[in-house]
C-alpha cells in the first residue's frame, strides 16, 4: 500500500563509488572480501566500519528479522551496534545482557531493519517509499534519533490528500506531534480529496472518530458520510462480516452520530443519507422535521454546522484602474508566477469584472509547476461593475510547497472592457506567508507583476 501512496525515489545520477558497490553487495549479504588487507583499501574509520555492514565476517551476532515465513537471517557486531544504539547497549552489555548468538525480531520488516543497519554502520540514510514507515517503526524501538527524524522528514515531503489519513493514524501511534499538525494542515484544506482517497478506508477506528469530529474540516457534510459508508464496508471486510446495512452501522457504532447530518443541504440528505439505509426510519423521520418543523425534535447526531476554513487573500496591486480602451481579452492569457515561503493551499483566483457596468463572465483559471498542470476549473462570475474583486474557484485546493514557482493563469471571456490592476508589489507579506511574484512566459495579453489581472490569490494556510 506504501508504495502507492508515496512518490518512488529517483536514483541518484553520479558514479557509483568502490565503497558504495560495497554496500549494495551487503544488501545482498554478498560478503566477499577483496583483498587480504582489505583494511588498507579504506582510509578512514567509517568505511572501514561500513564493510562490516551485513557482513558475516567477525560477526557475534545473528538477527532473525521478520515475520514467521518472511525471515531473513542478518549478522551484526555487537560494539558497532551499541555505539549507534542505547537498545543494542543494553541488550548486549547491560545488566541484564543475554549471550545469545542468535535473536529473534519478528516485529520488524527485514528491509527496515537492513535500512537502521546501514545508518548505524555507514553513517548512511537510504529511505524508500514503501519501507519508511516500516524503518521509523525499528528507528523508534531501537532508539537511533536521527534516522527517526529522517523518516519523518521524508513522510512529510511526501505527504498529500491521498495519503495523509494514513500518515495521521501512523503520526499518532510513533507519537510525532509535528508530522501529526502537518497531516491536520493537508486534511483539513483538501477534506474531500483526503475522505475519497483510498487510504482513508485504511485507517483505524480511533483516526475515524478524530477526523469525523473534526471542526476545521473544509468538507460537504454529504462527502463525509459517503466517506464513513465507505469506511465502514471496508471494515465489514476486515471483520469478515456480511456486507449488510445492519453489519456497516453495527462498525460505525458511536462514529455515526459525529457525522453532522442535520447540516446537510436538503437535496443531500433527502437524495443520499435519508435513502441509504444506515438511518432508522425514526432518525430519518426526525431529521426532516429538523429540516420543517418550527419545534425541532432532540437529536443524536452533531447539529451545528462545522467551521471550516477561512480563505486568507493575497491581493498584489496597490490600485486598480480602467481606461476605455482596455483591458481587453479576446481568448487571450492572462499569467503570473509565485513563490511562498510555508506550505499553502491554493483555493482560487480573485478577478477583476467589467468597467462598463454589471457583466458576466467565463473564466478557466489553470495552475502549473514546471508546466505540469495541477489544478484547472471552467467556471462563470457574475461582476457588479465595482472594481472589487469576484472569487473563482478550483474544484479542490490545490497543495503548494514552498520555496518553488507556481504559474497561475487565467483566459476571460466577457465584457471586453474591464479594470486592470496598477502598482504590483513583488512581495507580499499575508499573514504568516510571504508570497513573491514574477512574471510569466505564458502571459500573452499584458498582465505582468507591475499590473494587469489576477489580482489575488485566495489560498488556506
Amino acid at each position: 500500500m506504501a508504495a502507492d501512496i508515496f512518490p518512488r525515489k529517483k536514483p541518484a545520477n553520479s558514479g557509483t563509488t568502490t565503497v558504495q558497490q560495497y554496500h549494495q553487495q551487503n544488501l545482498n549479504n554478498n560478503n566477499t572480501i577483496p583483498a587480504p588487507n582489505w583494511q588498507g583499501l579504506y582510509p578512514t574509520i567509517r568505511e572501514r566500519n561500513a564493510v562490516m555492514f551485513n557482513n558475516d565476517l567477525m560477526a557475534d551476532v545473528h538477527f532473525v528479522v521478520g515475520p514467521p515465513g518472511g525471515t531473513q537471517r542478518l549478522p551484526g557486531h555487537k560494539y558497532v551496534l551499541a555505539v549507534g544504539s542505547s537498545v543494542f547497549h543494553a541488550m548486549f552489555y547491560g545488566e541484564l545482557a543475554e549471550d545469545k548468538d542468535e535473536i529473534r525480531i519478528p516485529d520488524v520488516e527485514p528491509a527496515a531493519f537492513l535500512a537502521m543497519l546501514k545508518y548505524i554502520y555507514c553513517d548512511e540514510i537510504d529511505l524508500a517509499a514503501d519501507t519508511v514507515l516500516a524503518t521509523l517503526y525499528a528507528a523508534k524501538k531501537y532508539i537511533v534519533p536521527h534516522l527517526a527524524r529522517a523518516c519523518v522528514n521524508f513522510l512529510e515531503t511526501s505527504l498529500s490528500a491521498k495519503n495523509a489519513c494514513v500518515l495521521l493514524s501512523q503520526s499518532c501511534l510513533f507519537e510525532e506531534p509535528d508530522l501529526t499538525q502537518r497531516c491536520w494542515e493537508v486534511i483539513d484544506a483538501q477534506a474531500e480529496l483526503a475522505l475519497k482517497s483510498e487510504g482513508f478506508c485504511d485507517i483505524d477506528f480511533q483516526t475515524l472518530e478524530s477526523i469525523l469530529r473534526r471542526e476545521t474540516l473544509n468538507a460537504k457534510e454529504i462527502v463525509v458520510f459517503e466517506a464513513a459508508l465507505n469506511w465502514a464496508e471496508v471494515e465489514c471486510q476486515r471483520q469478515e462480516l456480511s456486507l449488510s446495512i445492519e453489519n456497516k452501522r453495527k462498525v460505525l457504532g458511536k462514529a455515526l452520530y459525529l457525522i453532522r447530518i442535520p447540516t446537510m443541504a436538503l437535496d443531500d440528505f433527502a437524495n443520499g443519507a435519508a435513502q441509504s439505509g444506515v438511518l432508522t426510519l425514526n432518525e430519518t423521520n426526525d431529521i426532516f422535521l429538523w429540516y420543517t418543523a418550527a419545534k425541532k425534535p432532540e437529536l443524536e447526531f452533531v447539529s451545528n454546522a462545522r467551521k471550516g476554513l477561512v480563505p486568507q487573500r493575497c491581493h498584489r496591486f496597490q490600485s486598480c484602474a480602467y481606461r476605455s480602451n482596455q483591458w481587453r481579452y479576446r481568448g487571450r492569457c492572462d499569467s503570473i508566477q509565485f513563490a511562498v515561503d510555508k506550505r499553502v493551499f491554493i483555493a482560487g483566483f480573485g478577478l477583476y469584472g467589467s468597467s462598463c457596468g454589471s457583466a458576466e463572465y467565463s473564466a478557466k483559471i489553470e495552475l502549473k509547476r514546471q508546466g505540469v498542470i495541477l489544478g484547472q476549473n471552467l467556471s462563470k462570475y457574475f461582476s457588479d461593475g465595482s472594481s472589487n474583486t469576484f472569487p473563482v474557484w478550483f474544484e479542490y485546493p490545490v497543495q503548494i510547497e514552498p520555496d518553488t514557482f507556481y504559474t497561475a493563469s487565467v483566459i476571460l471571456d466577457g465584457n471586453e472592457l474591464s479594470y486592470f490592476g496598477q502598482e504590483g508589489m513583488t512581495e507580499v507579506q499575508c499573514g504568516k506567508v510571504t508570497v513573491q511574484f514574477q512574471c510569466s512566459s505564458d502571459s500573452t495579453n499584458g498582465t505582468g507583476v507591475q499590473g494587469g489581472q489576477i489580482p489575488e490569490l485566495i489560498f488556506y494556510a
